[in-house]
C-alpha cells in the first residue's frame, strides 16, 4: 500500500510491487502496440528526429572519421531510451484515462504530476549516457590505443584486423561489452519505472527511483527478458536503414507505461 509520510513533509512511496511474468510483458507489448496504432502519427516524428538525435551526438561528441566510437555511441543512446519514450507513456496514460488530445498534445508531458522531476531526470540519464561514452573512450586508450590521436589508416579496415586479431582487441570487446551491459542495468533500473510513475504521481524522484529499483529487484529474470526485448527490438528497427524505429520507439514507449501498470496496480 502507498503511504505519505514524513517529518519533512516530503512525500515518501512504497508500494506494493506485483510479481510480473511471460503474460505480463506480452500485455504490455501487445497494449503498446493497439496505442500506437491509435496514435500512429507520432511514429513520422521519431523516424525524423531519432537518427538526427544518433547522427548529432556522434558528430558532436566524436569526429566523423572515428569509427572504433561508433559502436559505443550509438548503442550508448539506449540508456536515454527511456526519457526519449516518456512522450508515449503520457499518450498511453491519458487514453487509458479516456482523455482525448490532438495531435502532439497528447504527448506532451508538462501536464502530469511532476514534470520538472521527469525533466531532471531525463537529464541524470543524458549525464549516465555521456558517463558511458567517456568510459568507452578510456577503454579504447587503455587497450588499442588514443582514438583522438589515431590516423585514418587505423580506423578503418586496420581497426577491425587489430579488433578481432589481437589480445587487446578482445580486451576492448569483452571488457566494454560488460562494462556496456552495467551501464545498460543501472538504466534499465533506475529508468524503465520511474518515468512513467512520475508521470502517475507526484512522488519525487527519489521515490520513483527507489521503486524502479524495487520493480527490478522483485523480478530479476522478467526485467532482464524486458531489457532484451528492447535491445532486440531496436536492432532490428535500426537494420532497414533506421526506418523501422518509426514503429518500434513508439510501441515500445507505448508498453513502458502498461508495465509499469502490471507491476504496480493502480
Amino acid at each position: 500500500m502507498a503511504h505519505v509520510t514524513g517529518l519533512d513533509h516530503a512525500p515518501t512511496y512504497h508500494p506494493a510491487i506485483r510479481k510480473l511474468s511471460l503474460g505480463d510483458l506480452e500485455d504490455a507489448l501487445l497494449k503498446g502496440i493497439d496505442d500506437f496504432k491509435a496514435k500512429p502519427t507520432f511514429g513520422v516524428y521519431i523516424v525524423l528526429i531519432y537518427p538526427l538525435v544518433t547522427l548529432a551526438a556522434f558528430l558532436v561528441v566524436f569526429n566523423y572519421d572515428w569509427l572504433p566510437l561508433v559502436f559505443p555511441t550509438v548503442s550508448g543512446l539506449l540508456l536515454i531510451g527511456p526519457f526519449i519514450t516518456v512522450g508515449m507513456c503520457e499518450a498511453s496514460r491519458h487514453r487509458e484515462q479516456g482523455i482525448e488530445n490532438e495531435g502532439l498534445g497528447a504527448f506532451d508531458f508538462r501536464r502530469s504530476a511532476s514534470p520538472q522531476d521527469v525533466m531532471l531526470l531525463g537529464l541524470l540519464m543524458v549525464a549516465l549516457f555521456f558517463l558511458w561514452l567517456g568510459t568507452a573512450t578510456t577503454l579504447y586508450g587503455l587497450t588499442l590505443g588514443d582514438p583522438w590521436q589515431s590516423a585514418p589508416a587505423e580506423l578503418g579496415a586496420g581497426f577491425v584486423q587489430r579488433l578481432f586479431t589481437t589480445g587487446a582487441g578482445w580486451t576492448l570487446i569483452i571488457v566494454g561489452n560488460a562494462l556496456g551491459l552495467m551501464f545498460a542495468i543501472v538504466a534499465l533500473s533506475i529508468g524503465t519505472i520511474s518515468f512513467p510513475l512520475l508521470l502517475d504521481k507526484p512522488v519525487g524522484i527519489g521515490a520513483a527511483v527507489q521503486t524502479s529499483m524495487r520493480v527490478v529487484l522483485a523480478n530479476p529474470l522478467m526485467m532482464a527478458l524486458w531489457g532484451l526485448i528492447v535491445v532486440a527490438s531496436m536492432v532490428i528497427g535500426a537494420v532497414p536503414l533506421l526506418v523501422g524505429l518509426s514503429v518500434v520507439i513508439p510501441v515500445l514507449g507505448h508498453a513502458t507505461w502498461h508495465l509499469y501498470r502490471r507491476a504496480i496496480p493502480a
